[in-house]
């Protein structure tokens, strides 16, 4: 079901991604004939997503609609909120709205994906406005753990919608950038009618400490590591690698930067002016082990433990150019998003093993690490600055919408004007009435390798079925005249059972096969679909009653 069309002037408000889940942000809101999308980001596959690279939301709605779509609209550069954008312009080729840092950001995925020179940009800054037909865009500062962050603001006729981005009230900022609390207080006697608030950490009670805290920390571990100190942190988290970079000036080290992303989320914001390194610090990664340990630091990808990246590799003993050597201190400064827990944990055990010291997220001590969202006293300050008639909590798992509901319950916003919606489901506003008014088509999009939504849920299953019980090919070779075997039949085994241990098993299931392939020639049945499911059916019964495993079996059928 779609928003309803009985009126053209109303109000939807809905997700596409971000709500229910962590990633791949994306919401809509529509005034009729016009539509502002905030964000556009991805979010990394879960652990049954086998071989899927990344995921995006399904922009099915905006397509059918591109020509009401006024353009995208970035709150801040993270992955979750940017990632998609190479994918959905590719198909909805819409201006881009961001601020500086983030467009910066952006223009690296572009050129990457060749788009930059057909996809328009508008750098907007907090004091921007944006003048649609009926609608009007506005801007307000945050703070999050990435420079240039903003709320969007969005005037309708019908009332002021306001999206937070992620956000949280830093009391002394790396930067000396501050939250806006002054425009979210005059937004809020202005009156706002929807408010749509990030969730990340509403089960948290209290305040979330001050990214400057971990600066001190910092400088701590630096001080007292008696050999090299290598730092995995997020690659977006500029202001930590501002504090990185402080750190080893303050313990007059060198530093080496390793990881790709990290190398070019680097590159931009030091061009851009969000990073400040002194002259000379940076050093190429060849030349680390030709620097006395202690004048050596080194800025690594992979605080997540992912496979690939630069510091899982330091950690098996498996990268080019830079080896653990007991005495190392390593900081992972940075906390597991949920699901990565145990690769990060799997990547710590491995670092001690070879004799690293490692000082790691909360867990570990330290205070090498705050996040970059506001725990449940800043979100209730929010909703007091913005006094909303109606509450959508969104960016975050569904038990902690369902928390930031209770929040909201609590400042006094009336239980029925909380709208905890799923993906999808609209929230209609009508002359200052709002109802949840049915559900949009809303999925995700895997993207494998070129593959931008050929991989299914059939493919899934199947990829998941090789994985577990593997596959065997039955490859077999019918006279066209008579319909007898004249080669075969063939089995090739992979991921079943190693053959040359399994010689009496495939004999045997090579006779069930000749068998039910003479029984149906016998019967007249020589149409290869029936040929195919027959023998799938008949070597599956056998091959389960054997081993208790499924694996895909395969049927060539030839004919000569």
């Amino acid at each position: 079901m779609k928003p309803s069309k009985s009126n053209a002037e109303k109000l939807s408000i809905f997700a596409l991604g971000g709500v229910g889940e962590i990633g791949k942000n994306m919401y809509v809101v529509q005034y009729g004939s016009e539509i502002i999308v905030i964000d556009s980001g991805l979010k990394f596959p879960e652990e049954d997503m086998l071989g899927i690279d990344v995921v995006i939301p399904d922009i099915t709605y905006l397509l059918e609609n591109k020509e009401k779509v006024r353009g995208i609209f970035l709150t801040h550069g993270h992955e979750d909120h940017i990632g998609g954008l190479p994918y959905v312009l590719k198909h909805l080729n819409v201006p881009v709205y961001g601020t500086k840092l983030t467009l910066g950001l952006v223009e690296s995925k572009l050129k990457e994906a060749g788009m930059l020179g057909e996809t328009k940009r508008i750098l907007v800054h907090a004091d921007s406005v944006l003048k649609f037909s009926k609608v009007k865009v506005s801007f307000f500062k945050t703070n999050h753990s990435i420079p240039d962050s903003v709320g969007i603001c969005i005037d309708t006729p019908e009332g002021v919608v306001v999206h937070t981005g992620d956000f949280k009230f830093d009391q002394t900022p790396v930067n000396n950038d501050f939250a806006d609390i002054h425009r979210m207080s005059e937004i809020g006697k202005r009156g706002v009618l929807a408010l749509l608030s990030d969730s990340t950490n509403a089960e948290r009670p209290g305040y979330t400490g001050s990214e400057r805290s971990v600066g001190a920390s910092l400088k701590e571990v630096f001080r007292n590591a008696e050999q090299r100190v290598i730092v995995a942190t997020f690659a977006s988290n500029v202001h930590r690698l501002q504090q990185v970079i402080d750190a080893a000036a303050y313990t007059n080290r060198k530093l080496a930067i390793v990881g790709r992303s990290m190398v070019n989320v680097i590159t931009i914001a030091a061009e851009l002016g969000y990073l400040h390194i002194p002259e000379g610090m940076l050093v190429e990664l060849d030349e680390v082990n030709r620097l006395p340990s202690h004048r050596v630091a080194i800025l690594s990808t992979g605080s997540q433990g992912e496979p690939m990246s630069a510091l899982t590799r330091m950690a098996r003993s498996t990268h080019k150019k830079v080896e653990i050597l007991p005495g190392d201190t390593v900081v992972i400064a940075a906390n597991p998003i949920p699901g990565n827990e145990k690769y990060v944990g799997r990547t710590v055990d491995e670092l001690f093993r070879l004799g690293a010291n490692v000082i790691y997220g909360y867990n570990g001590g330290g205070g090498v690490h705050v996040s970059g969202h506001g725990s449940q006293e800043e979100l209730k300050l929010m909703l007091n600055l913005m006094k909303p008639k109606y509450f959508i909590p969104i960016h975050g798992e569904y038990r902690m919408l369902r928390q930031h509901g209770l929040l909201a319950e609590s400042v006094g916003i009336d239980r029925e004007n909380i709208f905890i919606c799923d993906l999808g489901e609209v929230v209609e506003i009508h002359n200052g009435v709002a109802r949840k008014a049915g559900k949009i088509p809303v999925g995700n999009v895997l993207i494998d390798g070129l593959g931008v939504g050929d991989v299914g849920n059939i493919v899934l299953r199947d990829r998941k079925l090789l994985s577990q019980d593997g596959i065997l090919v039955v490859v077999v070779t019918l006279s066209k005249q008579d319909g007898k075997i004249v080669s075969g039949p063939d089995i090739i085994s992979r991921g079943f059972v190693y053959v040359r241990e399994s010689e009496g098993l495939l004999d045997e299931a090579n006779r069930i096969v000749s068998g039910t392939l003479q029984k149906l020639t016998g019967e007249n049945i020589s149409e290869w679909a029936s040929l195919k499911t027959h023998v799938k059916e008949a070597l599956g019964r056998f091959l389960y009653e054997q081993t208790r495993r499924r694996p895909m079996i395969l049927p060539i059928i030839m004919e000569v």
